[in-house]
């Protein structure tokens, strides 16, 4: 089960990010808008995994994947998952990772938790 989230009034939302991804298993970076990120959450939904989510407006989407080496960079305004600490990438390389059977297996081994 994933640490309750806390707020510190002298945190700024990249740090709140940071910290949100070093403290969950599973993150989603999300633009409320993006029918590409309603697909990444379905689909690690469908999977039986509870992801943490950070939902970003359109104006904070540049900078919500970080520091990511170019070839996992999705499109700004594109979904970011993070599995382990580690970026995934976009919608592209979790669909990949989803049809080539290595998801669940990569889910588990982070210990990440499955809902019945």
């Amino acid at each position: 089960m994933a640490p309750a989230l806390t707020i510190d009034d002298g945190e700024t939302p990249e740090k709140m990010r940071e910290r949100m991804i070093t403290e969950n298993l599973v993150v989603v970076v999300s633009l409320r808008s993006c029918c590409m990120c309603h697909a990444m959450k379905t689909l690690l939904s469908t999977v039986g995994v509870k992801a943490a989510v950070i939902e970003l407006e359109e104006t904070e989407a540049s900078s919500a994947g970080g520091n990511m080496p170019s070839e996992k960079a999705p499109a700004v305004g594109s979904p970011v998952l993070f599995i382990g600490g580690e970026v995934v990438g976009g919608i592209e390389r979790l669909m990949a990772m989803h049809l080539s059977g290595r998801l669940v297996p990569r889910l588990q081994e982070v210990g990440a938790s499955f809902e019945k």
